[in-house]
Parts: C-alpha cells; sequence; structure tokens
C-alpha cells in the first residue's frame, strides 16, 4: 500500500529515501498537475504564467524539483523549473507578481535529512483547503512520467523577487548605515543574497558554501545555533549580524554585542515603528507561541490583537481576508500592511537596517527603547525529542486534565488550548506545551521579564511531562 502523503504545518516533509522518495514526490506531482488543471480560471490575464518550481540546497532538491516539472509539462502545463537554488521567498514573489502558483522544494529549518515541498499562492502559503484538495487527488490519476524527459530551466526569475524588495524597503535609508553587516547563511539557499542588495565589501559572510549536513547544525536561526555569528558581530566590528535559515525565510538578528535578538524582540521593534512612524492601523496577528510584548504595543496603540496556531500561514490567510497590520511568529516569520503576506529573511533584515537609519539608533538601542516602553522580555524555548510524532490533542487534554491552578506561586489567569497548551500567568508571563507540526519533537515556550524565572518555569513544563508520561 503507498504511503499516505499529508501536508503539515508548513507543506508536506518526510525523511529522504525513506518516505519523502521519489516514488511519492511523483505521486504528489501528478496530484498537482491535476489540481492545476481542474482549477485553473479561465478568465486568467494572458500576462500570467502558470507553475513556477523552486528548489533549495538541500540533497537531491534538483533532482526532485526536475522531476516535478517534468510531470507538469507532461501534463500540458506551462511550468518554469528554476536554474539554480533560491530561497521561499524568491518563490513567493513569482506567485505574487508573475505566476499563479508556485511549487518550492525545500524542507526549510528542519534536520539534513529531510526533505519537503511547499505550495505557494498569491504571494504567501496555499490555503490550507487547497493542501486538502491535492492531498485528495493522490492516486486518482497514474503518474504521467517519463524518464529522461527533461524541462530545460529557465535564468534570471529571481531578478524579480529583487525588484519586489527594493520596491517594498527604502534602500537608500538602509545603505546609509556606516559600518559591516555579519551575515550566516547557515548553508542554506540564500546564500550571496546580502551582496545582492549591499556593497559586498560591507558584508562579512560566514557558511555560505553549499553543504547538505549545515555543518552539522540544524539550519534554524536561533540562539544556540549562532555561536559563529555572536563572535564574527563583535570580531568584525559590524553593527548587527543576521542569520537566515535553510530557505531564507525564517530569519534571525543580533545586535552589535553579538547578543541574539528573539523574534518577540525583533517584532516589538517591527511594529512599534510601524505603528508610531508610519501611521499603520488595522488588526495584530501573532501565532499562539510567541509573547506579550506585541500585545501591549497593540493595546497602548488601541488596537485589536489576537492569537492564532503556530505556522506563519495562519497569518498569511488571514492576513487576505481581514484587515491585518501585522504578523509574526516565534520562528522568524513577519509581515505587515502593503507587502506579500510571506515571512521573508532578507526583507525583514533591510527593513530593520532601515528603522536603524531613521531612528538612528543602534540595535541594543531599539532593544532598550522597547522594555523602557513595555517592559523586559526574557523568552526561550527547549526542545524535547520524541521517538515519534505526537498528537497534539491527546497531549493538550491530557495535561489540562491534570494542570494546577497555580504554577510556582503564580495564579493561572487564562488557559489557551487550540494549538497545544499556552497557560497565562496573572502578569502576562506564560509557559507554553506543544507537540511540532513537522517532526517528532514536543516543544516548551516561556516567557517572563528575568531569564530564571523562565528556566523555572520550563523546568516546571519539562517536570509536567514527566508527571504525565509525555
Amino acid at each position: 500500500m503507498a504511503e499516505p502523503i499529508k501536508f503539515g504545518t508548513d507543506g508536506w516533509r518526510g525523511i529522504i529515501a525513506w518516505d519523502f522518495t521519489f516514488e511519492n514526490v511523483r505521486r504528489c506531482a501528478q496530484a498537482l498537475a491535476d489540481f492545476i488543471n481542474q482549477n485553473l480560471p479561465s478568465d486568467l490575464e494572458s500576462k500570467t504564467r502558470i507553475v513556477a518550481v523552486g528548489y533549495d540546497r538541500r540533497f537531491l532538491s534538483d533532482r526532485f524539483a526536475a522531476d516535478i516539472a517534468s510531470i507538469l509539462k507532461l501534463n500540458k502545463i506551462d511550468v518554469a523549473l528554476l536554474d539554480g537554488p533560491v530561497t521561499t521567498p524568491v518563490i513567493s514573489a513569482l506567485t505574487y507578481t508573475k505566476f499563479w502558483l508556485g511549487i518550492m522544494v525545500t524542507a526549510s529549518h528542519n534536520p539534513p535529512h529531510y526533505n519537503g515541498i511547499k505550495i505557494k499562492m498569491a504571494g504567501g502559503a496555499a490555503p490550507g483547503r487547497l493542501c486538502k484538495e491535492v492531498e485528495a487527488l493522490i492516486d486518482q490519476k497514474t503518474v504521467l512520467y517519463i524518464p529522461g524527459h527533461n524541462v530545460e530551466p529557465e535564468a534570471g526569475l529571481e531578478k524579480i523577487y529583487f525588484k519586489y524588495i527594493a520596491s517594498h524597503v527604502n534602500m537608500k535609508k538602509a545603505l546609509s548605515l556606516k559600518g559591516k553587516v555579519a551575515v550566516d547563511y547557515m548553508h542554506g539557499s540564500g546564500a550571496g543574497y546580502l551582496q545582492r542588495v549591499l556593497p559586498p565589501a560591507r558584508v562579512i559572510a560566514i557558511n555560505e558554501n553549499a553543504d547538505p549536513d549545515f555543518g552539522g547544525i540544524q539550519p534554524e536561526p536561533k540562539d544556540e545555533t549562532l555561536e559563529a555569528l555572536k563572535k564574527a558581530v563583535p570580531s568584525g566590528r559590524c553593527i548587527m549580524g543576521i542569520a537566515f535559515d535553510g530557505d531564507g525565510d525564517r530569519v534571525a538578528l543580533v545586535d552589535e554585542k553579538g547578543v541574539y535578538l528573539t523574534p518577540c524582540i525583533v517584532s516589538a521593534i517591527v511594529l512599534n515603528h510601524l505603528i508610531k512612524y508610519k501611521k499603520l492601523k488595522g488588526k495584530v496577528l501573532q501565532c499562539v507561541s510567541m509573547g506579550y510584548l506585541n500585545k501591549r504595543i497593540a493595546r497602548a496603540a488601541k488596537m485589536e490583537f489576537e492569537e492564532v496556531p503556530v505556522g506563519f500561514k495562519y497569518v498569511a490567510e488571514r492576513t487576505q481576508l481581514e484587515d491585518v497590520a501585522f504578523g509574526a511568529e516565534e520562528s522568524g516569520g513577519y509581515c505587515w500592511k502593503g507587502i506579500m503576506p510571506e515571512r521573508d529573511g532578507l526583507l525583514l533584515a533591510l527593513f530593520v537596517m532601515e528603522i536603524m537609519a531613521a531612528r538612528g539608533l543602534s540595535l541594543s538601542g531599539l532593544c532598550k527603547e522597547i522594555e523602557k516602553q513595555y517592559g523586559l522580555s526574557c523568552y526561550l524555548r527547549r526542545d524535547v525529542p520524541l521517538s515519534k510524532p505526537a498528537d497534539k490533542n491527546s497531549v493538550t487534554e491530557k495535561l489540562k486534565r491534570k494542570l494546577p491552578k497555580k504554577i510556582l506561586g503564580r495564579n493561572v489567569a487564562q488557559i489557551l488550548d487550540f494549538d497545544g497548551l499556552k497557560i497565562i500567568l496573572d502578569n502576562d508571563d506564560w509557559l507554553m506545551i506543544r507537540p511540532s507540526g513537522t517532526e517528532p519533537v514536543l516543544r516548551l515556550y516561556s516567557e517572563t521579564a528575568d531569564k530564571k524565572q523562565t528556566e523555572a518555569f520550563l523546568d516546571f513544563g519539562a517536570k509536567l511531562l514527566i508527571a504525565n508520561k509525555i
């Protein structure tokens, strides 16, 4: 019996040569072709092309992408296969400007032995209903695949993305900053991108070479994976450090002292600037795994605030349906009114440079400004490996039944249980326990004003798991 193919939080992902195989990728490609042929709008503008297929630097990504493009073409679909590794935002930008649909072969920040497929539409993640329709079409028709049938790759399509970047960031302002910038490409497909928008002499790049093993480090830009960048920034006398994940949509920032900035701090800096200096209005969204700074900023500006499930697609979908001013997720994804509904590491980094130039402040100075106005934030995440993926609903219900009314002497003020279990205490401090939607990992999150207190809540969460035999 054929392996089931399921699209999760951000696309379909699997282990290379285990479930992410050429056979399964071809099954998925045929379902995509059937979906396109059944749903392609009859009134599509003549200038709009149908599908762009891109890929990252992971093992065999180019081969998987070539098979997908070949199957689409054999199904009489206009398809463009990009001629080299690109970031996911490149494919999203193509669907924002020129193509009806985008397919990206990537497992994003997952470990090296994973690969995956993301579907993009209208500048962001394809709606969940679309992915379900594709799933339902798998194995409905025989895969139309001919060995040796190739699609000639197209060069230069990524230029559309860089044109988009230049039109959504004040590059003159960003370039007015003096000093060098360090960037950790984490061996991903965003390598060289910063040098395409900044003078190369101003960029100190590390981990720029292609390496399917990602240097032995999971290509996720978070505090514990960025030791090299945190050292490179002060040693190179840089004004900031930037890190991109494996496919360039997630980003992390390091200040001029080599201090990692959490997504809670980065999003607060961006949101605060957009409200105060860009006069942005609308609803503020964030994934439930983030903290209280954005909520406090929205409250002060009398803007509506809401938390959504983990996964940037939940932010992106809402931006296309409602008057959303700003959205953020804890994995380093941000978007705001006026840009495509997609996380984009390069765009965010350049926009922060624009903010620094406009305000005349360093990154640490911008952080201090946020702390002074909205309070301290010590946000930490701890990942607990599992032998197999855990059922989110059963874990959540089990923990809820045994949850005490007080945690470390503090009253529980609110419980959110729509995506894992988030326990909010009486002064906004919080603890969250959530199984990952993309890998066999259980994540613990917490935020307080003090590191020791945050670690104490994470320890409590870990003990709670043990007590409930999870």
